[in-house]
């Protein structure tokens, strides 16, 4: 038996336990259209996504350049509530 594979499953088995603790992360998106002002999404995401004034701003404008973005990042059922409180005030949202 080689030496080295004690290591090795050991940084696997590592790996597998960091990946366990985080739990997989997911992204909520928020998509562009034609019906929601700017002042509206920045509501929402700071109302609903807990963003400050700035970052919520800023990704209004990615929103209406690049035509979606990612708004928050995190455990699917946290993104849950947040995704149907935005779709609940107009926007159109997904969780990816």
């Amino acid at each position: 038996m080689n030496a080295h594979q004690p290591d090795r499953l050991t940084k696997e088995q590592y790996d597998v336990d960091v990946l366990e603790e985080e739990g997989y992360l997911s992204d909520l998106i928020v998509y562009n259209d034609d019906v929601n002002t700017f002042d509206h999404v920045i509501k929402c995401l700071i109302d609903i996504c807990g963003h400050d004034a700035v970052q919520a701003e800023q990704c209004s404008i990615i929103i209406h350049y690049k035509g979606k973005c990612g708004v928050k990042r995190g455990e699917y059922e946290e993104l849950r509530v947040m995704c149907e409180g935005l779709v609940d005030k107009g926007l159109s949202a997904t969780i990816e």
